[in-house]
């Protein structure tokens, strides 16, 4: 099939954008060591830092935390690669190297270079330096950032859904080489392909050249859906929730109607046939505007608020059962927040795809403008 193979190509470049992309994006790593309560989030000043936490990259994986026979508190997680450029070029080593004390930030020496993890960014300090002094507003005044290619939670998040994404459509795309009918995982995955196709692709931009763009809007319909329904796991996966991925995939939509509009499109654009000719400099500008800015602004903010705000909700309400303790007892509030909890983790799975579909109906409807050829009289 030759939609999925090309479908292929296109997760390939998007993976290699957002891939660079997840180096601008903010990362956070709980604050576990608590001097007082070993890392417990009992308050709601605490719960709130939870809550970011959750919402924002980061270098490692935390699993859950428990407290053990000796009364000391144990977070169960793993480790991913740091991969940093310094001023003496590549370093490379694991983040289990970064970790919170009582006295401070840790110091990693690599290669004769000392780095350190400053509000969750990664730091090279100052030759000579052997810890890192800080200013009256907190910033760091003996080290400079690096430039961070660290394979963060957001980045496994990627790989899983390419994965999962080049796995499944080549499976399809190889069962219609030898069969009339998908069986298995092709057989699921082809309604869902031939309703991006009836009911995204077609009616936004048109029977004769969807085919083109039907490649690029399988590979986002999916590469965003998987990525929602992952953000739902427990593991703490928030990649659609981050603004650098969504600028990303709105910019891909932006090159592809830009590079792809028809004479009649830029035409109407930037010369705006049947209104007075003093008026087409200022509705040009304005349709510029509205192409170049605030249609692709539309598109990224509307996935990354609504992927937050719903990470957010769901949180917030699981953590009742710690805010209500004291009013209804401990199974009185476990129960009430399970139920609402399972509740909105219900919608968030419809969201999930709802979201999915709004990103590829409005990147389809974009491009529908921009190809579409006008009938002149």
């Amino acid at each position: 099939m030759k939609i999925a193979q090309k479908s292929i190509k296109f997760l390939i470049i998007i993976f290699i954008a957002l891939f660079s992309a997840t180096i601008f994006a903010s990362d956070s790593d709980k604050k576990h060591d608590n001097q007082n309560d070993g890392g417990r989030v009992n308050t709601k000043e605490e719960i709130n830092d939870y809550i970011k936490h959750h919402l924002a990259d980061s270098h490692d994986f935390s699993l859950f935390s428990y407290t053990n026979d000796e009364g000391d508190r144990k977070h169960v997680g793993f480790p991913l690669p740091v991969i940093i450029w310094t001023t003496e070029g590549l370093v490379a080593f694991m983040s289990s190297e970064f970790h919170h004390n009582d006295d401070g930030h840790v110091i990693v020496e690599k290669d004769g270079l000392k780095f350190a993890k400053i509000h969750s960014k990664i730091y090279e300090l100052d030759e000579g330096a052997a810890q890192v002094s800080f200013d009256e507003t907190h910033h760091a005044t003996n080290a400079h950032k690096v430039l961070d290619f660290s394979i963060t939670k957001s980045v496994v998040g990627i790989l899983i859904a390419a994965f999962l994404i080049f796995f499944g459509f080549s499976r399809l795309a190889k069962q219609y080489k030898t069969k009339s009918i998908p069986t298995g995982l092709g057989r699921a995955l082809e309604p869902l392909v031939l309703y991006v196709r009836d009911e995204i692709a077609r009616p936004n931009i048109g029977e004769k050249k969807y085919k083109k763009f039907m490649p690029y809007l399988l590979t986002v319909f999916f590469f965003i859906w998987i990525l929602n329904l992952m953000g739902l796991t427990p593991i703490g996966f928030n990649v659609t929730g981050q603004i650098a991925i969504t600028v990303c995939l709105a910019i891909f939509t932006l090159i592809i109607y830009i590079t792809n509009g028809s004479k009649d499109f830029w035409m109407h654009t930037l010369w705006m046939p049947g209104v007075p000719k003093l008026l087409r400099p200022i509705l040009a500008v304005l349709e510029l505007a509205g192409y170049l800015l605030i249609k692709p602004f539309s598109l990224l903010v509307r996935l990354f608020a609504n992927i937050t705000a719903g990470h957010s909700v769901v949180m917030g309400i699981a953590a009742l059962m710690l805010l209500l303790k004291a009013e209804f007892g401990t199974v009185g509030a476990t129960g009430i927040s399970f139920f609402l909890t399972l509740f909105l983790t219900v919608i968030e799975v419809l969201v999930a795809f709802l979201q999915a579909f709004i990103f590829t109906m409005l990147s389809a409807l974009f491009i529908g403008m921009a190809v579409e050829e006008h009938e002149h009289h």
